[in-house]
């Protein structure tokens, strides 16, 4: 209950909710104020007494505000404004405040006259506040894309961007600490937007490093994505709630963070004429299936995290012009160290069960995942950057090697392997129903991609690290996005939200 109370009342929405009581308070102010100036400038009636009207309206205002707000407060929270539902937040956003801003005077008005609170007070006020507290809440509400308008045309205004001038978005994160490096030593001039929500320990010995500026920021906000952007050649957006377990800890929050943020990035970045946009997705989008996978297979998404990706991946492509080329990476499962390593990764978590806990946990052994080092991850980010625009531009590849695709059982014998001591324990069925074999002979044969890690490889790194005494608690929240996001990640995201307008675009994914 005391958790559920922290979620519903934190400081954004705290502040959001003051905001409202101020501007319900004003309109209704300035309701009573033009109602006076109406009646005694333009009636002219000789037999009003001006101070008398003045102590009439004061004790209307001062007998019916209370009412008012939490009157307000109750519908405008019923309607979304503070939870940002899915309908708030959509295309039909501007309904939605004129419906929720007219109920709220409509009650009102029936506890006044009505329920006979006060039969003579002004009916003109009530309408002079609806029309008042409308058009301030519209406004600013919709602040956001009068931004991006504005943004737009700044845009046109800029000079060309530059190819060798780089923003990765959540270039702090796990593939994103393993791509730093690459482009600093390519020789690019690099950006990264990160809010650092897990330190800046991933990425710590590059902070001062010359060709590397960084922006301390979320990425759903929408100034500092204008900041990051202007003047760079691409885009690398690698920021996101990832997994499905810490994305079904609060739909909203990932809806917001995976799916509203990358549209209104992809259109900030169509606007100041950003040439490459590298988008990471996965191939958890094809869910379940028995057959092998391309590029053109059926999607077949489980989980919320796989809804937004596909969601994120149609945005893109719609978006996507002459000028805008988005390339979608629908990575493996991926495992190994990078700079934010992570133990909530089946190969990872496996390997580090084995070490520590002498048993190797398995679920639905049968059921089958390509697997992706986070290294070659990171590189073939770096080949979809140098490849020819014309052989990438609005193409989607799987990323991963056909000799790559494992059952989780095999996972475990390889394990076991490096790690004879530790017991394959069966645990039965899982709930994660995901099954899926995935064809990459796109990838190989457009941009020439063969990963450099094997499976094996991959563990001896983890057993090697672990052995080092470099990983102590692999059940540590900052080895598990899941964990960590409920404990800390949550309330940190929760405070900066972007009030964007958007399809609900994720009752559409098949």
């Amino acid at each position: 209950m005391k958790k559920r109370l922290i979620k519903l009342f934190t400081p954004e929405r705290i502040f959001r909710g003051a905001c409202d009581v101020i501007l319900v308070n004003f309109s209704f102010i300035l309701a009573f104020l033009t109602y006076v100036t109406w009646t005694l400038l333009i009636t002219k009636n000789p037999q009003l007494d001006t101070l008398n009207l003045l102590k009439q309206n004061i004790n209307y205002y001062l007998d019916s505000f209370v009412s008012l707000t939490l009157i307000s407060l109750c519908v405008f929270s019923r309607c979304g404004f503070y939870t940002h539902s899915r309908t708030y937040q959509s295309r039909f956003k501007a309904l939605v405040i004129l419906q929720a801003i007219s109920l709220s005077y409509l009650v009102f008005g029936f506890l006044i006259y009505v329920v006979d609170i006060h039969r003579s007070f002004p009916r003109s006020v009530i309408l002079l506040g609806w029309c008042y507290t409308l058009f301030l809440v519209l406004l600013s509400r919709l602040w956001s894309t009068i931004w991006k308008k504005v943004a737009s045309a700044e845009a046109k205004a800029q000079p060309h961007s530059d190819p060798k001038s780089i923003l990765v978005i959540g270039g702090a994160g796990y593939i994103g600490s393993a791509l730093l490096p690459k482009l600093l030593k390519e020789g690019y001039a690099v950006r990264l937007l990160d809010i650092f929500i897990y330190g800046d320990e991933p990425i710590k010995e590059f902070l001062t490093h010359p060709q590397l500026k960084v922006i301390r920021a979320d990425f759903r906000q929408v100034d500092k994505v204008v900041e990051a952007i202007k003047g760079v050649g691409t885009v690398i957006h690698l920021g996101a709630i990832v997994g499905d377990p810490a994305c079904s800890i609060n739909e909203e929050l990932t809806i917001d963070v995976n799916l509203m943020a990358t549209r209104m990035i992809a259109e900030v970045c169509k606007g100041f004429g950003v040439e490459r946009f590298i988008f990471a997705s996965t191939c958890s989008v094809y869910g379940a299936s028995d057959e092998i996978l391309d590029e053109k297979s059926k999607l077949n998404p489980i989980s919320l995290y796989a809804k937004t990706k596909i969601a994120c991946e149609r945005v893109l492509l719609q978006l996507a012009d002459d000028q805008f080329n988005p390339v979608i990476l629908r990575f493996s499962t991926i495992y190994g160290l990078s700079g934010r390593t992570r133990f909530d990764l089946v190969v990872n978590l496996l390997t580090a069960k084995a070490c520590f806990d002498k048993k190797i946990t398995l679920f639905d052994g049968e059921q089958w995942r390509p697997f992706l080092h986070v290294d070659d991850a990171a590189n073939s980010i770096l080949l979809s950057l140098k490849a020819p625009l014309e052989s990438v531009n609005k193409q989607i590849f799987n990323v991963g090697s056909d000799t790559h695709n494992y059952t989780l059982a095999q996972v475990a014998e390889i394990i076991k392997q490096h790690a004879p001591e530790a017991e394959i324990v069966e645990m039965g069925k899982n709930a994660d129903r995901r099954n899926y074999r995935v064809d990459f002979t796109k990838l190989q044969k457009t941009l020439n991609f063969n990963p450099k890690w094997t499976l094996k490889a991959g563990i001896e790194q983890v057993i090697e690290a672990i052995t080092k005494g470099e990983v102590i608690h692999y059940g540590e929240e900052k080895f598990d996005n899941a964990k960590f996001l409920r404990n800390q990640g949550e309330s940190i995201l929760s405070h900066v939200t972007n009030n964007l307008t958007i399809k609900d675009m994720l009752n559409n994914v098949a």
